[in-house]
């Protein structure tokens, strides 16, 4: 199978007055995955809909294969959509439920009868075929042993493998996700995430996957397309959308532990917080205030008297793979302040292990996020501060 590109030009949809998608422009390339990324009532399912054509657009253009489809239905569209909820027939095997796209496709009204197959050849001959695309599709996604039982005889997961293997059947061009994994439990979302990414390898269908998950956004995706108040606010790659987001709002949606904000000062390229001079300094940055930002994994502790600041230890939460510590920040205007340690590293600490005692963080100065104030991140130049990243892995490593 090959993936078809797809370019959103100038997509805009309202609802009577209220226009809840603005202005979309986006091109996805064949083969790639895709994730719309965002909360309740950003506008991404209305998009996919879009694209699927369940909805008229109200401006603005779909290219699918460099074919304009805006105004096609959705079954000359080349796309297959696959839904939250599985929509499969309940009466039906999982045998009929895959065959029933192709026998809609490739027979008629007559000949998908009863007994027609008896009298004509022809209709064995497309029946044949049907059988060894349904086949070939059951085995890619496991579902031999599964194929003379109803869905209320499968589990949670093998009914979503049924869905999507009702609309990879059809041999699609692009393929449209709307929230797959939602209705499962944590660890079947982990295995489904895994066969999605292998099936999207396998047989390289553009994928458009839409979630407000962002661990299955950073985990599956080729590009994220994070979207608010139905616009795209940026477009790249699970890393740069991590590490380098172009707006506040993006960094505060994307991770999975919330980013911690604190208000600084700049003058002169020398930063400080509520009046206390921190290590990291801002050339060619225009003097003001500014919001920092930064990851809780990248707030280091240190004892070595060199930190930026020091803060009370309100929590302390141990999940497993990691060890979260939650502080008072209000010393320093932050309200609450996140710190991230790999477990052997919280055992080193010789204070912050408990609650009530003080710990002593410095911000890992490439890692900094300089937002304006309007939530717009500032361009910065580094190398800014010493490396303090080297000093701490000698502790923690």
């Amino acid at each position: 199978m090959v993936g078809h590109s797809i370019d959103i030009v100038n997509l805009e949809k309202c609802f009577e007055r209220v226009q809840v998608l603005k202005r979309i422009n986006l091109q996805i390339c064949e083969g790639e995955f895709l994730t719309l990324l965002g909360p309740s009532g950003c506008g991404k399912s209305t998009l996919l809909r879009l694209l699927a054509g369940f909805e008229p657009c109200t401006d603005g253009h779909i290219m699918i294969a460099g074919r304009d489809v805006s105004s096609l239905p959705p079954k000359r569209r080349g796309i297959a959509m696959v839904f939250q909820n599985y929509a499969l027939y309940p009466h039906m095997t999982v045998r009929a439920n895959l065959a029933m796209p192709l026998e809609m496709a490739r027979l008629s009204f007559s000949q998908r009868l009863p007994g027609a197959s008896l009298l004509s050849s022809r209709v064995r001959g497309i029946r044949n075929d049907i059988e060894t695309d349904i086949s070939k599709t059951a085995r890619q996604l496991g579902l031999e042993m599964l194929m003379e039982r109803k869905p209320s005889q499968l589990s949670g997961g093998q009914r979503q493998r049924v869905a999507v293997g009702r609309a990879m059947v059809r041999h699609p061009g692009v393929f449209l996700m709307d929230e797959p994994l939602s209705n499962l439990d944590a660890k079947l979302r982990q295995q489904l995430r895994d066969e999605i990414v292998d099936l999207h390898r396998r047989t390289g269908i553009t994928f458009i996957y839409v979630t407000h998950d962002q661990t299955e956004a950073m985990t599956m995706s080729d590009r994220i397309a994070v979207m608010e108040d139905g616009e795209i606010k940026q477009c790249g790659a699970p890393a740069e959308i991590y590490d380098r987001p172009d707006y506040l709002s993006v960094a505060r949606f994307v991770g999975t532990t919330a980013i911690n904000e604190m208000p600084v000062t700049v003058s002169k390229g020398a930063v400080s917080i509520n009046g206390r001079a921190l290590h990291l300094r801002l050339p060619g940055i225009a003097d003001g205030s500014y919001q920092l930002a930064i990851r809780p994994e990248r707030l280091h502790p240190t004892e070595d008297g060199n930190g930026d600041f020091s803060l009370r230890v309100e929590q302390v939460e141990f999940a497993g793979n990691d060890v979260g510590i939650r502080c008072n920040g209000s010393e320093i205007g932050a309200g609450t302040v996140r710190v991230q340690l790999r477990p052997e590293s919280f055992g080193r600490l010789v204070t912050g292990r408990k609650i009530g005692e003080r710990i002593a963080l410095r911000i890992v100065s490439d890692a900094a996020l300089i937002f304006d104030q309007s939530g717009r991140r500032v361009p910065v130049s580094l190398p800014l501060a010493a490396p303090v990243e080297e000093a701490w892995h000698d502790v923690s490593v």
